[in-house]
């Protein structure tokens, strides 16, 4: 999991926060939608997999739902909180395999591209005033 999120991190740091909180609802609705579609259909060859899947999804769908952003329902959490969430389920997602046993099958790469993406959209968005306030332009 940390070894995701340093790499994420060497890959984004320096890079220009350009997804903005819109976006990144939008992007965050996507990854949710994909996990689902995806559980569905390791349901039945890999059923750690599919439960993966659908727990990611249901992570991800909670914190998008809670948080004070574009695209959220209730104001439960900061938009910077999610983003802090967001790394953390970004680890979380790529080290299902591992966590679950099924890190030798095919499925398994689903979730570590799954945990790249979320850690690299989690590293380009804006997740402060002072981000947005610096004068980067939303995707």
């Amino acid at each position: 999991m940390a070894l995701v999120q340093q790499a994420v991190g060497l890959m984004t740091n320096k890079l220009p926060k350009v997804v903005s909180p819109r976006t990144h609802a939008i992007i965050d609705y996507a990854m949710i939608g994909t996990l689902i579609v995806m559980g569905a259909l390791f349901w039945k060859r890999n059923k750690k997999a599919s439960i993966a899947a659908f727990s990611c999804a249901a992570a991800e769908a909670t914190t998008t739902l809670i948080t004070d952003f574009p695209g959220g329902v209730a104001d439960v959490i900061s938009f910077e909180t999610h983003g802090r969430i967001d790394a953390t389920l970004a680890g979380a997602a790529a080290s299902m395999p591992n966590a679950l046993g099924f890190s030798d099958e095919p499925e398994a790469k689903f979730f570590r591209i799954q945990g790249l993406a979320l850690g690299a959209v989690t590293g380009l968005t804006e997740f402060t005033v002072e981000q947005r306030e610096a004068g980067y332009e939303a995707a």
